[in-house]
């Protein structure tokens, strides 16, 4: 009697506890169909693709299974690493890298703190929508905009060079000392004010009352700058900067290999370069997937230690 008496209420007290969950999920099932599009996105172009990490330690034959046939360990690792051609990528990618964080990481911090003082809000809105459409700009139509501009025969910056200067014309797409100050400015053109959007939010969501305390203490604009906006955005700055650390050795492929030529090529030839050369154009697929998972370990090892440096400093981290 005992045991029959008990067992309903459980199963009421379980069917009670759960129907708040049921009734959601009954009520926007529509918004859980959607959501599985994105998730499954995700799961097949990001983590399926890991499985092939496996083509490091084996080694791939055309036709006979996409992993590979023979195990061979860490050959393919001790091969790329005594070899000339990914040192001089590898130092290619890092002094780019660093001078692109160098320059277009606090650029659109202090594009965003600029923006933030006008007071016209129709001016501020016309200069952040003017500066965030290049980011819409096809990568391909960039560099053709940097062809013509930059012509030897017909751009305006040789024109001007050789019509007020008396210079000879100068070919900047072809030049070694001129491809990472191209690079690296034309991403300051095309990402300044994208980037920018997201400091811009954060210090809209600065409460008001720290800067009218502010004004009662008698600070002036760069004061509040200084003790006020740039403290209360750090959070972001550092996420942001972890993120820029962690892609280090993933710069945009599709720009460098489009500003590519055997001219320019001890400078422009990075890991992703070289992957893409020794993987797809040789074939030499179990080679590139070494290089890649190497770039890809050295990616998260940035990333923790940005993360932990961050966390260590200004007490702010993404994990």
């Amino acid at each position: 009697m005992t045991e029959m008496s008990v067992r309903p209420g459980v199963e009421t007290a379980v069917a009670t506890s759960h129907s708040p969950r049921l009734r959601h999920f009954r009520r926007y099932w529509q918004l859980y169909v959607m959501m599985l599009i994105p998730l499954i996105l995700l799961l097949l172009f990001k983590y399926a693709p890991l499985f092939g990490n496996i083509l490091a330690f084996r080694r791939f034959r055309p036709g006979m299974g996409p992993f590979g046939t023979d195990w061979v360990g860490f050959a393919y690792f001790e091969r790329f690493l005594s070899d000339p051609a990914f040192w001089r990528a590898f130092n290619n990618t890092l002094v780019l890298s660093f001078g692109n964080i160098l320059i277009n990481f606090p650029i659109p911090i202090i594009f965003a703190l600029m923006l933030s003082e006008v007071r016209n809000v129709k001016f501020r809105k016309l200069v952040q929508t003017i500066s965030y459409m290049p980011r819409f700009i096809s990568t391909v139509v960039v560099i053709a905009i940097l062809s013509e501009i930059l012509s030897p025969s017909s751009g305006l910056i040789n024109r001007f060079l050789v019509d007020v200067f008396g210079m000879s014309p100068i070919y900047f797409m072809n030049e070694q000392q001129y491809f990472r100050p191209i690079y690296i400015l034309s991403e300051t053109w095309q990402f300044t004010g994208w980037t920018a959007i997201i400091y811009l939010a954060a210090i809209t969501g600065i409460n008001r009352e720290l800067f009218e305390a502010a004004d009662i203490d008698g600070a002036g604009r760069f004061q509040k700058i200084r003790y006020v906006t740039i403290p209360s955005i750090m959070s972001t700055i550092m996420v942001m900067l972890i993120l820029n650390v962690g892609s280090l050795l993933s710069l945009g492929f599709e720009k460098v290999l489009l500003m590519y030529t055997p001219s320019n090529a001890m400078v422009s030839d990075i890991i992703d370069t070289l992957v893409y050369r020794t993987g797809l154009m040789n074939q030499n697929y179990s080679y590139a997937t070494a290089i890649g998972l190497f770039s890809g370990v050295v990616g998260v090892i940035l990333v923790s230690g940005t993360n932990w440096f961050s966390k260590k400093v200004s007490g702010e981290s993404i994990y």
